[in-house]
C-alpha cells in the first residue's frame, strides 16, 4: 500500500526513483510522482500509471542527484494529480512523500487555515508538511529539528522521506506503523530510501530498518545518525539482504501470479527443509527452544491475521486442535483489540502475516505483548517489523510474493503451521513419534503432488472460459476444507470481481440455498473423506434446484464426478494436507478467469499488497 523511493547521492536521481516505483508497482497504487531539487523543486504528478509519469518527466532532471518519489493509494481524496505525492509546503520550501495515514489531519488542518494555510488538494500530507512549515517558521528549527517536533503532535501512522531546499544536501526519513528501509555504501557517499528492500537491493545489499519513531538526516559522506522525536540516538544494524532480482522477474510468463502460483513446488519445499533437522526427518524450529516450554504448556493459541493468512489460521486451528490438542482461537486482526480481548500470560498469539507489516496485525500483536502474552509470528520476510518485534518467529521461505492476490505465500503459511502442529503434538505426548515422522514423510511428497495439478492447467482454463459473465459464485466445504472455500472465493473477487461467497456447505440450508438457480454456480470443495458423502448430498440438493456445480475431488472420486458439472482433480493425501492440494486448482480458476475477463491480475483494482495503514 502506497510506496516511497528516494535517493541522495552522485548518480542522476530520476532514473534510479522512477525505476524503484517500477519495482513497488505490486504494492497497488493510484497516481504516482517524484521530485528533484534543482536550487527549487521539479515535480512530476500524474494519476494512472508510473509509465505516465515517466512520460511527463522532460530534460531539466538531467543531473541532478537527490530526489523523492512516491506512489499513491488513495486514503483522503481522490486520485488526481493535485492529491498525488510529492506534495509541497505553501511557502514551496519543502517537499515530502509520506505512507500512512494522519488521523488528526483535521484538527491540523483547522489550525493551519486560522494561519492563512491554503490546500489545493484533500490528503492529509499536505496537511503534514504546511505543519512542518508552521512548525519550523515559529520555533526557528532546521528541517530535521522541525520535523521531530512536528512528529510530537502527530497521531497515525507515516513513514516520511523529507526535503527542504534551504538545506539542499539532506534528505530526512522516519517511520511509525509503515515500513521503511536505507541502503547504505561503505563509503557513505550515497543512500536510497524504499518502502522495502526490492527497489534498493540492485544498488546495494546493506540495508537498515528503521524502527518506530526512528528519525535519520542522510548527508552525503555522512555516516548515519539515528534519533527518536525527541533527540535521543538510538543503535542501529546493517542487514545484508541476499535478494535475487531474477526471480522477482516475471520470466516466461504473462503475469507475476501466474509465476508464484506455480512456483509453489518449490516455496513448499524450501519451506519445508527449512524446519527439518539436518538428516531431513524431524522437525526442527531453529531458536524455538526458548519458547518451547511456554507452547507445551500454552493455554491457548489465538492467531490474528488478515484477508489469506486469516484463511491460513483457520486451517492452522484445524490442524493444531487435532494434533497437539491445544484450544486455538482465529480472530481478524482488524477487530481483535477493539473488543477488549481477555489475554493472559498463558496464551500464545500467533500472527500471520505475508509482509510481516500488515498494520491490523501489528497492532494487534503490540496489544497482546503488552498483557503479557507471548508472540509468534509466521510471516515471509526477513527484517520486517512483526519479525523484530515477536518473541519467535517461523519464516516461510516462499519469496518475494510480487502479486497482490497471495498464492505461494498461502501455501506456505499452512505448511509452517502444519510442521508447527506435529512438533507440538510430538512435544505434549498427544501423537506418537511414529505418526509423526509419517507425516513429516507425507509432507515432503507435497511438491510432486501439487506439480501434478499443474497437468490439468488447460483443463481448469476452459472451464474458465464459461464463467466469464457470471456475476455470483457460491463455495462450500466441510471440516478443514472449509477455509479454502473461503479462500477459492477471495481469490475469484480479489482478481475477477465477481461477487463470490464463502459457507460452510451444512450452512447452506441455514440461508444460502435461498439463492441456488441457474445463474449462480457453487464451487464444492470434496476431498476430505470424513464429510465426503455429505457434500454429495449437498450437491444433490443443488442439481435438484438446476444450480451448476464445480467440485474439486480427488483423482479416484467415484460419486462427485457424476453430479457436478466439472471437476477438478487433485491428488489425495491426509486430511491434514489436503487444503494445500486443494487450493491450487482454485487458483488457477481464479486467475484464468480474471485473464479471460481481461481484468490486472497482479494489481487488481483498490487493492494493496501489504496494507500498512488501519
Amino acid at each position: 500500500m502506497c510506496g516511497i523511493v528516494g535517493y541522495i547521492g552522485n548518480k542522476e536521481a530520476s532514473p534510479i526513483l522512477v525505476d524503484g516505483l517500477k519495482k513497488l508497482e505490486y504494492r497497488g497504487y493510484d497516481s504516482a510522482g517524484i521530485a528533484v531539487l534543482n536550487g527549487d523543486f521539479l515535480i512530476y504528478k500524474q494519476p494512472g500509471k508510473v509509465i505516465n509519469l515517466e512520460e511527463s518527466i522532460d530534460e531539466r532532471v538531467k543531473g541532478l542527484s537527490m530526489g523523492i518519489a512516491h506512489t499513491r493509494w488513495a486514503t483522503h481524496g481522490e486520485p488526481t494529480e493535485q492529491n498525488a505525492h510529492p506534495h509541497k509546503s505553501n511557502n514551496g520550501e519543502i517537499v515530502i512523500v509520506h505512507n500512512g495515514i494522519i488521523e488528526n489531519y483535521k484538527f491540523l488542518k483547522d489550525e493551519l487555515i486560522k494561519h492563512g494555510y491554503t490546500f489545493i488538494g484533500q490528503t492529509d500530507t499536505e496537511v503534514l508538511v504546511n505543519y512542518i512549515q508552521f512548525v519550523q517558521e515559529k520555533n526557528h528549527l532546521n528541517i530535521e529539528d522541525a520535523l521531530k517536533k512536528t512528529l510530537q503532535g502527530i497521531n497515525g501512522a507515516y513513514a516520511l522521506a523529507v526535503m527542504d531546499k534551504k538545506e539542499p544536501n539532506k534528505m530526512v526519513v522516519t517511520r511509525k506503523g509503515s515500513p521503511l528501509a536505507i541502503g547504505v555504501t561503505e563509503t557513505n557517499e550515497e543512500f536510497y530510501v524504499a518502502s522495502d528492500a526490492i527497489p534498493i537491493v540492485e544498488h546495494t545489499q546493506s540495508l537498515v530498518y528503521l524502527n518506530d519513531d526512528e528519525v535519520v538526516v542522510l548527508e552525503r559522506g555522512k555516516k548515519l545518525k539515528i534519533t527518536d522525536i525527541y533527540g535521543v540516538q538510538k543503535p542501529y544494524r546493517v542487514k545484508n539482504i541476499d535478494l535475487n532480482l531474477n526471480k522477482v522477474s516475471k520470466g516466461k510468463y504473462e503475469h507475476y501470479m501466474l509465476k508464484e502460483i506455480f512456483e509453489q513446488p518449490e516455496t513448499i519445499k524450501n519451506t519445508l527443509y527449512s524446519h527439518l533437522n539436518t538428516e531431513n526427518t524431524n522437525i526442527n524450529f531453529e531458536n524455538l527452544d526458548v519458547l518451547k516450554d511456554k507452547l507445551i504448556k500454552a493455554n491457548r493459541i489465538i492467531i490474528v491475521s488478515c484477508g489469506t493468512s486469516w484463511h491460513a489460521g483457520i486451517v492452522g486451528e484445524y490442524i493444531i486442535e487435532e494434533l497437539a490438542r491445544i484450544p486455538v482461537e482465529v480472530e481478524y486482526a482488524s477487530e481483535f483489540r477493539y473488543r477488549n480481548p481477555i489475554i493472559t500470560e498463558g496464551d500464545i498469539v500467533m500472527a500471520i502475516s505475508q509482509s510481516g507489516e500488515t498494520a491490523d496485525t501489528l497492532a494487534a500483536l503490540r496489544y497482546s505483548k503488552s498483557k503479557g502474552a507471548t508472540t509468534f509470528c509466521i510471516c515471509n520476510v526477513f527484517g520486517s517489523s512483526m519479525a523484530r518485534e515477536c518473541d519467535f518467529t517461523a519464516y516461510t521461505y516462499a519469496g518475494s510474493e510480487v502479486g497482490v492476490a497471495s498464492t505461494k505465500a498461502f501455501t506456505a503459511q499452512v505448511a509452517v503451521v502444519s510442521l508447527l502442529a506435529i512438533q507440538l503434538g510430538v512435544e505434549r505426548n498427544t501423537i506418537s513419534q511414529e505418526k509423526a515422522s509419517a507425516l513429516v514423510e507425507e509432507i515432503k511428497t507435497l511438491p510432486l503432488e501439487v506439480n501434478k495439478i499443474f497437468s490439468t492447467n488447460e483443463h481448469i482454463k476452459s472451464i474458465a472460459k464459461n464463467y466469464t459473465q457470471t456475476t455470483s459464485f457460491l463455495f462450500l466445504g466441510r471440516g478443514i476444507n472449509f477455509p479454502i472455500a473461503l479462500e477459492g472465493a477471495l481469490k475469484l473477487k480479489e482478481i475477477s470481481y465477481i461477487h463470490a461467497e464463502g459457507y460452510p456447505a451444512a450452512e447452506m440450508k441455514h440461508g444460502p440455498i435461498a439463492m441456488i438457480e441457474e445463474s449462480l454456480p457453487t464451487v464444492i470443495v470434496a476431498t476430505n473423506n470424513e464429510y465426503y458423502d455429505k457434500l454429495v448430498s449437498n450437491a444433490q440438493e443443488i442439481k435438484a434446484r438446476k444450480g451448476p456445480i464445480l467440485a474439486v475431488i480427488n483423482e479416484d472420486d467415484s460419486d462427485m464426478i457424476h453430479v457436478a458439472d466439472f471437476v477438478f482433480k487433485v491428488p489425495r493425501v491426509s486430511d491434514m494436507l489436503q487444503p494445500i492440494v486443494s487450493v491450487i486448482p482454485l487458483q488457477l480458476f481464479s486467475y484464468h478467469v480474471a485473464v479471460f475477463k481481461g481484468c490486472n491480475v497482479d494489481q487488481p483494482r483498490n487493492l494493496a499488497k501489504s496494507v500498512t495503514v488501519e
